[in-house]
């Protein structure tokens, strides 16, 4: 097994982005086979558990209470209506369901019916995440007491670019909440998004803060931004179309999440409806082995089960035949990000 790192600079990971494409691709299959089952994907379905209405002004989301994207806010669903999504998901073949609050942080008012869905979907025999928006410490030890598997808080890109897509809450404050689960023993669940009109450089140093943790993710999730209109960054790259990520650079941060955090399941997230099977296929290659399926995530549109099965077919891919190990017992230290990180 290779040894896992978590001491990368900036300028090893840039000499990855670096490597030729080919060379690159062979050295992040190599170390995803080392790894993990190649031509396994797991499969996952996303739920908005409460749409809209969010009072962070994150530049990429329609959920925002800044945006003008038409999105109207819901209050949180019925613990049996997501109970009954979840029965669907495991149905169509989803072996992970993930369900999304747009708060800025859950009430404690509202824990008794996020505990209660937890239990259910876990008792389904499904693998459970959230994304809640930013935790308290006894909030994280709520979730993890009725069995949450993982929490997902994403760090969204690197810390000098996260100021320029957020500004009600700090890349800091992130950091935090990652603690606050960790200590309290659910799996951690992080990534961003690429596509947003970042450099390389901002790519290499949202890798870098991932890859630098005391333990890596569990879960690092790959997003390629969904334009939205009557959002900022939407607008922006409505009137700037340059400034979309290119494929090739996308499968490389694919890449490098994959060699820097050899042990993570790399979830293959937004942004799949307007790949090409080229691409994704290259991403597979490049380590991704996790998918959300159905029409959509969350309010953004998705590739749909139909074209996944056909994809998969078409490249012999199939469902992770068994689960990947969940939570393990994590000391009680909350996450430090290294100086040139911050």
């Amino acid at each position: 097994m290779t040894e896992i790192r978590t001491d990368w600079t900036r300028a090893e990971i840039a000499a990855l982005f670096d490597l030729p494409f080919t060379d690159l691709l062979f050295r992040a299959a190599e170390m995803h086979r080392a790894h993990h089952r190649a031509g396994e994907v797991q499969l996952c379905t996303l739920l908005s558990i409460k749409t809209g209405g969010c009072p962070e002004d994150c530049g990429y989301c329609s959920q925002s209470v800044k945006a003008q994207s038409g999105v109207e806010a819901t209050k949180l669903m019925d613990v049996q209506q997501v109970l009954q999504r979840a029965a669907q998901a495991k149905d169509a073949g989803s072996q992970r369901f993930c369900m999304g609050a747009a708060w800025r942080n859950p009430k404690d008012r509202d824990m008794p019916a996020i505990v209660e869905i937890v239990k259910g979907v876990g008792a389904m025999g499904l693998e459970t995440c959230m994304t809640l928006g930013m935790l308290t410490p006894r909030q994280a030890e709520m979730l993890a007491e009725a069995g949450l598997d993982y929490y997902n808080h994403n760090i969204d890109s690197s810390p000098e670019y996260y100021e320029r897509v957020i500004s009600t809450r700090t890349f800091e404050d992130r950091l935090e909440t990652l603690g606050h689960v960790r200590a309290a023993g659910i799996a951690v669940c992080s990534g961003g998004i690429v596509g947003m009109g970042e450099t390389r450089a901002d790519r290499v140093g949202f890798v870098h803060a991932l890859a630098t943790l005391p333990r890596h993710p569990e879960s690092v999730p790959v997003n390629a931004l969904v334009p939205v209109k009557g959002t900022v960054l939407g607008d922006m790259l409505a009137d700037t179309p340059l400034a979309k990520i290119d494929d090739i650079e996308f499968v490389r941060t694919v890449a490098a999440a994959r060699i820097t955090m050899p042990r993570s399941m790399v979830r293959l997230s937004a942004g799949r409806e307007s790949m090409s099977e080229a691409t994704q296929a290259l991403c597979f290659l490049a380590g991704a082995n996790s998918i959300f399926t159905g029409d959509t995530l969350l309010t953004a549109p998705n590739a749909g089960d139909d074209a996944d099965g056909a994809l998969f077919a078409k490249l012999g891919l199939v469902p992770l035949q068994a689960a990947e190990p969940m939570r393990e017992a994590a000391p009680l230290v909350a996450l430090q990000a290294t100086e040139d990180v911050l």
